[in-house]
């Protein structure tokens, strides 16, 4: 009898421990840490990403950040408008800290313009145009002689782009159907809605697809649009 009793404290107790232990997973948890740019300087309000969504969580004025996630949180990431967008995995971690560094040497060589070669901007760097391949696609308005009655008529031209009324998709290998929204910039800035701008204000469409689109961590998995204005572009020569 005293076993039976024995065993059965046993088995609440494991019961209780188990489901104590389970509690603590299920806990919320916090992510501090620090976002600098190039030359080492922090990086005030910068928007704080997990799993590609925006939150409420900016960085001061001294590049710090603080942050609750659930436990089932994978990435987080920083967003800037200068520096575009940079990930880490969050395993378990509890200080993460950001660095958007210099570009490499290597990278230097890779990016040097040759004769001839005229740049593509993907939103974190420049590519050669004899290096691109299919994933990055422009449609430079200046050049083109084709008259555009909207902006979605611009894209609508554009292989691999579905338009539906105001509704855009980009198919690609990743995203075969193109079930997912890509991430749309307009001067380098984040839009949900570009049915305001005018074709005759549009400078060039840049859309990246598969690997050009991966640089955007999550938010890049249904493809890039990069619209560059013609005030922006002469505001930046």
């Amino acid at each position: 009898m005293k076993i039976r009793i024995f065993l059965l404290l046993a088995c609440i107790i494991c019961l209780s421990v188990t489901q104590v232990s389970g509690q603590k997973d299920n806990k919320k948890f916090t992510i501090t840490g620090n976002v600098l740019d190039v030359d080492g300087t922090p990086i005030a309000n910068a928007v704080v990403m997990i799993d590609g969504n925006n939150t409420s969580a900016r960085t001061d004025a001294l590049g710090n950040y603080k942050i609750k996630v659930g436990p089932k949180a994978k990435r987080i990431g920083i967003f800037t408008f200068g520096s575009g967008i940079k990930e880490e995995d969050i395993a378990g971690r509890i200080l993460i800290n950001f660095s958007f560094g210099a570009v490499s040497s290597q990278q230097k060589d890779d990016n040097a313009v040759a004769p001839g070669d005229d740049l593509l901007n993907t939103g974190y760097n420049k590519v050669r145009e004899r290096n691109k391949t299919t994933d990055i696609q422009k449609v430079d308005a200046e050049e083109t002689k084709e008259a555009y009655s909207s902006i979605y008529d611009m894209l609508r031209k554009m292989p691999g782009v579905m338009v539906s009324g105001t509704t855009i998709n980009i198919q690609d290998s990743k995203n075969l159907q193109g079930s997912v929204a890509p991430l749309i910039l307009v001067d380098g800035v984040p839009v949900t809605d570009i049915s305001y701008l005018s074709p005759s204000t549009v400078k060039s469409v840049e859309v990246l697809k598969s690997t050009a689109a991966a640089m955007y961590g999550s938010r890049g998995y249904g493809g890039v649009i990069l619209i560059t204005t013609k005030k922006y572009a002469v505001d930046k020569e």
